[in-house]
């Protein structure tokens, strides 16, 4: 189990009142979980997205509750001053209430500080809510929810029509007036993004909705260049993949040629 003893929730809510804008990213292994706990960051999400990410998957809905054990359990190694997150997958929540808290309970075991639930319709706000009466803090997701990839028939901005956008308006206010500790906020038109982060005291945090939101997340890969075909929200801040490559390409040519290793044992 983790020994992180870094953010709460009730530190991010801080956060928000404090008008401190709140730094989020994914992650799913224990060294990038390191770097960037060491970079500072208030809190690091375990995703679901490890399917498409890390394991090449089309999309979340093939990621299972021990998937997100193990990469909650490895991150949370390196992760010891960030609040820490972790994703509760397809079907690991809209099955019970009792398989919701079972699965939660999962994740903390295995370091998680709370559990991300996506709020795609009003019954699983009471679904979280029986979560959080089990003690388990549950960060609500709203507005383009992935594990509903298939209802929606693709990924796209929610929220462009005034009856979707007062549909995401209420799953987010229910999901505070039921107790959510925070809110993910996932590529909703900018406008209902800050009307929602106005009209609650928990801290929102923005993927592909504009600037308005308490905070930002940012899939590690995305946001250091290791993945290509990014969406457009995504700013690539460095070039790991051509960084890698070259690193690569140049270690093979020097085994080819006989260069590496040195006959002394000496590498520069």
């Amino acid at each position: 189990m983790s020994g992180n003893t870094g953010k709460t929730t009730r530190d991010l809510k801080r956060m928000k009142r404090d008008g401190r804008k709140i730094v989020a990213i994914t992650a799913y292994d224990w060294g990038v979980g390191e770097i960037v706990d060491a970079c500072g960051v208030d809190l690091v999400l375990v995703g679901d997205s490890v399917g498409n990410v890390f394991a090449g998957l089309p999309s979340t809905v093939s990621v299972r509750m021990r998937d997100m054990a193990y990469h909650t359990r490895a991150v949370s190694r390196g992760v010891k001053n960030a609040h820490l997150c972790a994703d509760m997958p397809f079907l690991s929540y809209q099955t019970s209430e009792r398989d919701a808290v079972r699965n939660a309970g999962t994740l903390l075991r295995a370091g998680a500080c709370s559990v991300k639930m996506e709020i795609s319709a009003p019954r699983y706000v009471k679904t979280a809510r029986a979560v959080m009466d089990a003690g388990i803090p549950v960060v609500a997701h709203v507005g383009l929810c992935p594990q509903s990839v298939n209802l929606y028939g693709g990924y796209g901005i929610q929220g462009s029509t005034p009856e979707s956008a007062e549909y995401i308006y209420r799953l987010a206010l229910e999901s505070r007036e039921e107790g959510a500790a925070a809110l993910v906020i996932e590529c909703v038109e900018p406008a209902l993004a800050r009307r929602i982060t106005s009209a609650v005291d928990i801290p929102t945090i923005g993927i592909g909705s504009g600037g308005g939101c308490d905070g930002q997340i940012l899939v590690f890969n995305d946001l250091v260049g290791l993945t290509e075909g990014v969406p457009g929200f995504v700013k690539q801040y460095s070039e790991a993949r051509k960084v890698f490559s070259s690193a690569v390409e140049a270690y093979a040519r020097e085994v080819r040629e006989g260069v590496f290793p040195a006959p002394d044992g000496e590498n520069d």
